[in-house]
């Protein structure tokens, strides 16, 4: 992964093996959407998603936050946050 953060190689690793997608954690751009038309992730792979960033950084993604969509909008945004609230 060239031009990301070694956070960024991480998390798209974490998204990789949590989601058990079939995909190379390389291929998962920065600032590609999550959701949608993007990476195709939805609802239920977000909860997933957000136990695991949870467990391994001690960041809790609260549904009820409103940043939560910017906060899941891309692998950049998604680290962006972890750095700011990780406790692990």
């Amino acid at each position: 992964m060239s031009g990301v953060s070694p956070l960024e190689e991480e998390v798209a690793k974490l998204i990789v093996q949590t989601l058990n997608l079939k995909i190379d954690p390389v291929q998962i751009q920065p600032e590609q959407l999550l959701f949608g038309k993007g990476l195709g992730l939805d609802s239920i792979d977000a909860l997933e998603l957000s136990l695991a960033i949870s467990q391994s950084y001690g960041y809790h993604i609260r549904s009820d936050d409103p940043e939560i969509t910017a906060t899941l909008a891309s692998l950049r945004s998604l680290c962006t946050s972890i750095q700011k609230n990780r406790t692990k």
